[in-house]
């Protein structure tokens, strides 16, 4: 990957700090490994007069297919139009931060935190832009609180991530595996033969990045989500309060994964990249991650190992509700930009069928947008049919989380079990603390308006099933 487009540490967090709230609103902070921004004037024009529009995004294992689009926009549109991207670290959620503050924030950015972006008025709504061919083409794919607010949207679906059980073929057969696991506890007798048979090469059955307590969350969610029919996030869509109880089996494979000595070692503090690293040298038995991987595995991280991806395990090998899709929201228009006709001009472009369906076809993601679908087009790298959409995938409403997290006192909920998962405890009295600090701060949120997300009795997570695929 070109280094000069990724932005790995939290050096663009300082550097937008130490900026100040007096720079430009259009000029690009300091940030080791990125690139520099071009000289503008006063109107917020680059070099040559053209319009500069920056576009930040988290996401790496696009970037160079990205890379490539954006230096044909840039060449090819008729408006004197420059997007620079800069692709950030881990630190994105606090570099975006930092960056509205201090009057920094970029043009166009990616919405990964819809709800909180729209309580900070980070984002410009976009209906007044929108064609009326593009308002029809999405008007069956728009969620309350993940693309729209009262009748404003703000940003439009592109792709999702499907999240399956990734694991190495020929590992499993040299352990005399015969087929990947359906329920956790087969997959913590997996982990543990694999590594008992695999230790003396350096093999280890599971892994996970757990740096920032993302090890669990990932490993986590989903397969919650498909044991029981009622949620997602710890939070309960019925009864409308958190019950971190649906964690209590994954959270217990995990620990006996770790006691077992199953997972490889310095686990505790991997990063998801390190752990593609050593899964790609055959070094990890299986991991549980989503639908970017097969990207992953072709450009960033190139590998012959012979792997697969499977529904994850769940807690009986039945999926009662349904394989949580992460997506729904993509990118959007700063409310801060001062080029929001030349920002839209850029927005329109990357939702252009032609780029998507480039970007669906050559694996990068699962398409969400129903003209991409019907398209009856399919990507053809290695790796992707394991992560096409199921009957059993799914995406499920908006939930009060991350709203929750923002007056949380304590830890929060990734944090408290991936504490358990490494030190132990008793995970019953952990889960009665996350529910009861969770639903104290929940109540404050409703109370003061910051969310209107109440409970659905009605709610069954089985009945999000077959929307995207009929197919078993």
């Amino acid at each position: 990957m070109d280094k000069k487009w990724v932005v790995a540490t939290m050096s663009t967090v300082l550097a937008l700090s130490l900026a100040g709230c007096a720079a430009d609103s259009n000029k690009e902070p300091a940030a080791s490994n990125s690139k520099p921004a071009d000289t503008k004037g006063d109107n917020g024009a680059a070099s040559g007069g053209k319009t500069k529009i920056l576009y930040w995004t988290p996401d790496r294992h696009d970037a160079d297919f990205m890379k490539s689009k954006i230096d044909e926009f840039n060449k090819t549109n008729k408006d004197n139009i420059e997007v620079e991207m800069t692709v950030m670290g881990d630190n994105y959620p606090q570099a975006v931060d930092i960056a509205f503050a201090s009057k920094q924030a970029p043009d166009v950015l990616q919405i990964n935190d819809f709800q909180t972006y729209y309580k900070k008025g980070y984002m410009a709504p976009i209906n007044d832009y929108m064609s009326s061919e593009m308002k029809e083409t999405f008007k069956d794919s728009l969620l309350e609180n993940k693309n729209t607010v009262d009748g404003k949207t703000y940003t439009l679906p592109n792709t999702g991530q499907i999240w399956r059980l990734i694991y190495n073929k020929d590992i499993f057969k040299q352990a005399g595996i015969e087929n990947p696991p359906k329920t956790l506890d087969e997959m913590v007798a997996a982990a543990k033969k694999i590594t008992e048979t695999g230790k003396k090469d350096g093999i280890y059955g599971f892994a996970s990045p757990f740096k920032s307590s993302s090890g669990f969350w990932r490993a986590s969610n989903t397969v919650a989500g498909a044991s029981n029919n009622t949620g997602i996030d710890g939070y309960n869509y019925k009864t409308g309060q958190f019950d971190f109880s649906m964690y209590k089996d994954i959270a217990l494979a995990l620990r006996q994964m770790n006691e077992d000595g199953s997972m490889l070692p310095g686990v505790e503090s991997l990063d998801i990249d390190p752990l593609r690293a050593q899964f790609a040298q055959g070094k990890i038995g299986m991991y549980i991650n989503h639908s970017a991987e097969p990207g992953v595995y072709k450009d960033q991280f190139p590998t012959t190992a012979n792997w697969a991806a499977v529904a994850v395990p769940t807690t009986d090998g039945t999926i009662k509700g349904a394989s949580q899709i992460i997506g729904g929201s993509y990118i959007g228009i700063s409310a801060d930009s001062t080029h929001k006709e030349a920002a839209w001009k850029f927005m329109e472009y990357v939702y252009s069928d032609s780029l998507q369906s480039e970007y669906y076809e050559k694996g990068y993601g699962i398409s969400l947008i129903p003209t991409v679908i019907s398209s009856g087009k399919k990507p053809s790298i290695p790796g992707i049919e394991g992560f096409l959409p199921k009957r059993y995938d799914a995406i499920y409403p908006a939930n009060p989380l991350t709203i929750t997290e923002g007056s949380l006192e304590g830890s929060k909920w990734s944090d408290a079990f991936s504490a358990f998962v490494f030190t132990g405890g008793d995970v019953d009295s952990i889960i009665k603390d996350l529910d009861t600090r969770y639903n104290v701060s929940l109540e404050k949120a409703r109370a003061s308006g910051a969310t209107d997300i109440v409970a659905d009795p009605s709610f069954d997570a089985s009945k999000l099933q077959g929307k995207l695929s009929t197919e078993e």
